[in-house]
């Protein structure tokens, strides 16, 4: 066959061996990775106990993140928030949550007092990074640090507290008509927020004519108004009034006892029917009603 080959082929024998030579060589190249794998290939096992750990691992890093990032909590814990008098000063944790704060941001204050921090007015309530500013502004009303507290910088368990008696303050009485930002400041239970929205209503209305209008000043509930109460007083002065029959709906916007709707028709029921003689020609307007008229009836001149 090796003959009949080499005729057929036309080569010499030298030529033929040189070709059968090449022919193994190829061969050996291309089966030899796949006999090596064959021979060296073992299956991959993974035991279920070396897996466990790590999902567990990533399990609890999940949920780890999950909590941090999930803005819901807070909104929860926000919803639930019962808000009652209280003083900072060892507050306890179960009664920040109650306040509307989140588990970390009382950790965080409890951390700052045992540090050896103390609260001595809502200035310093304000300042922890860990309250947010719309958090501040919801409990402000309500934060009650007594005036006369006394601190020791060295705590202990058998440790023994001196307190230093001030003077008690003296009641004042502000004239809330008359008064400044540094005067109702002075007035136990106002701080400079309350401050602040006091005397921006008082603009808005033209004065007080009553001490019950405090009551609509937001922020000042029952309780609170209870408490600055023997502090104020009223004078009747100097109560702006406005013209009804010359004012314009610019005069008018910034007045809280009227709606826009209101304020428009007493412009254009003006301008239609001529000037206004009396209070009684408002209760014209269909939707002004009596109770209103009577509101505003000390802020109207004629």
């Amino acid at each position: 066959m090796k003959k009949q080959l080499i005729k057929f082929l036309k080569i010499s024998p030298r030529e033929f061996r040189g070709f059968v030579v090449v022919f193994i060589i190829v061969l050996i190249v291309y089966f030899a990775p796949i006999i090596y794998n064959k021979l060296t290939y073992q299956p991959l096992k993974i035991s279920i106990e070396v897996l466990e750990p790590k999902i567990k691992e990533i399990e609890s890093f999940n949920e780890k993140d999950n909590y941090s990032q999930n803005p819901e909590s807070d909104s929860k814990i926000k919803s639930k928030a019962i808000l009652f008098n209280f003083d900072p000063n060892n507050l306890s944790i179960e009664n920040w949550l109650k306040l509307g704060l989140s588990e970390k941001q009382a950790r965080i204050i409890k951390n700052y007092e045992s540090k050896g921090g103390k609260f001595k007015s809502k200035e310093d309530v304000r300042k922890m990074y860990s309250i947010s500013p719309q958090q501040y502004q919801q409990i402000e009303p309500y934060i009650q640090i007594p005036e006369t507290q006394s601190y020791s910088n060295n705590q202990s368990t058998n440790q023994n507290f001196s307190t230093i008696n001030k003077p008690t303050k003296a009641i004042i009485s502000v004239d809330i008509n008359e008064a400044d930002s540094i005067t109702l400041i002075t007035i136990r239970g106002i701080g400079a927020s309350f401050a602040s929205r006091i005397i921006k209503y008082r603009n808005r209305l033209g004065g007080f004519i009553s001490t019950d209008q405090l009551k609509e000043v937001y922020g000042i509930d029952s309780t609170k108004y209870a408490q600055i109460l023997p502090q104020i007083k009223l004078v009747e002065t100097n109560i702006k009034q406005i013209n009804i029959n010359t004012c314009t709906l610019d005069d008018l916007k910034n007045f809280p006892y009227l709606s826009y709707k209101q304020m428009n028709a007493i412009v254009a029921y003006r301008k239609q029917h001529g000037n206004y003689k009396n209070a009684k020609d408002l209760a014209n307007i269909l939707i002004i009603n009596s109770e209103t008229i009577e509101k505003i009836k000390p802020y109207i001149s004629f």
